[in-house]
């Protein structure tokens, strides 16, 4: 089969994506795709893994990578539509009984203390639509928190003053996500503005001081990502921010079409080795359908690339 029936034939989750950003399907064909998400595959089995307190894995952050932070950054990867019954359930539970550590007295979605979590924090409550006075102290701290050079740290200031491109790309999603889903904001629109040229200044891969590449792992592209910056990652921030192709990133999409591979395919090469809920793809090596639908969006974006 071809390279978009072959990604037609997976998860809801990748199929109503495909239908949305390389097909073009209209709406409600991908309306009604994106709605099994709660009902079939990997989405509805995450969703029944939730503990009656609300939580996943027993931690808000830990233990990695099954915690109810990151399983809810991946509902959100999936495209679990917020507005769905079995979304609004979910994310209830964990705003009425989820706090931050032992006997914490904070909120879930009040956030933690460290710019990383608080990106993440950010970004599944704006895309899950959870308001209110919580919601505004990870915004507040991540606006007063950006360095001088642009991006973010989460040992800064006390240990480092530059930034770091794997916190810096999770407070940018954060940030955007509410710029998508909650409303447009002119603070929030400046501090993009610097943490997306903190990223483009660098080539999203390269040091500013001497033009190296800053770590070879990021030039390899994993899913799901955690935590972890890499070039197909922070290539599909710009894409969804919709900026217009910027030249900068010119050499970050000829790595994409170096690791493309002679069946028109991307494999799967840098997995973050903990524990999961279970596995989507078939290990480091083998054709991801997750890689290859993100490398061609990105594509489709930067260049007009054809789909097939």
């Amino acid at each position: 089969m071809d390279v978009t029936e072959w990604l037609l034939d997976s998860d809801p989750s990748i199929r109503w994506q495909v239908m949305r950003d390389l097909t073009d399907e209209p709406a409600e064909i991908v309306a009604t795709e994106r709605a099994r998400i709660a009902a079939q595959g990997w989405g509805a089995r995450l969703l029944t893994l939730q503990g009656d307190d609300g939580q996943w894995g027993g931690g808000t952050y830990s233990p990695k990578w099954i915690s109810t932070t990151y399983t809810l950054l991946l509902l959100r990867l999936l495209g679990l539509d917020p507005a769905s019954e079995e979304a609004r359930a979910a994310v209830d539970r964990v705003r009425d009984g989820v706090t931050w550590g032992r006997g914490g007295r904070r909120p879930f979605f009040a956030g933690a203390t460290e710019p990383c979590v608080n990106g993440m924090v950010l970004a599944i409550s704006a895309y899950f639509g959870v308001t209110g006075a919580n919601t505004d102290r990870p915004l507040e701290r991540l606006l007063g928190e950006q360095l001088d050079d642009g991006g973010w740290n989460c040992e800064a200031p006390l240990h480092s003053r530059r930034s770091s491109f794997h916190t810096t790309i999770l407070v940018l999603e954060g940030l955007l996500e509410v710029e998508h889903s909650v409303a447009r904001d002119p603070a929030i629109a400046s501090a993009l503005a610097r943490g997306e040229e903190y990223l483009l200044e660098r080539r999203l891969f390269r040091s500013l001081s001497t033009g190296a590449v800053v770590k070879p792992t990021w030039m390899l592209f994993s899913f799901p990502p955690q935590w972890h910056f890499d070039v197909l990652r922070g290539l599909e921030y710009f894409r969804s921010a919709g900026a217009p192709p910027d030249p900068r990133c010119a050499e970050a999409i000829e790595l994409v079409h170096d690791r493309r591979r002679s069946d028109g395919r991307w494999p799967l090469q840098h997995t973050h080795r903990a524990r999961t809920h279970f596995e989507m793809e078939e290990g480091d090596g083998r054709p991801s359908r997750w890689n290859t639908l993100r490398a061609l969006r990105v594509l489709r974006w930067y260049e007009g690339e054809p789909v097939g």
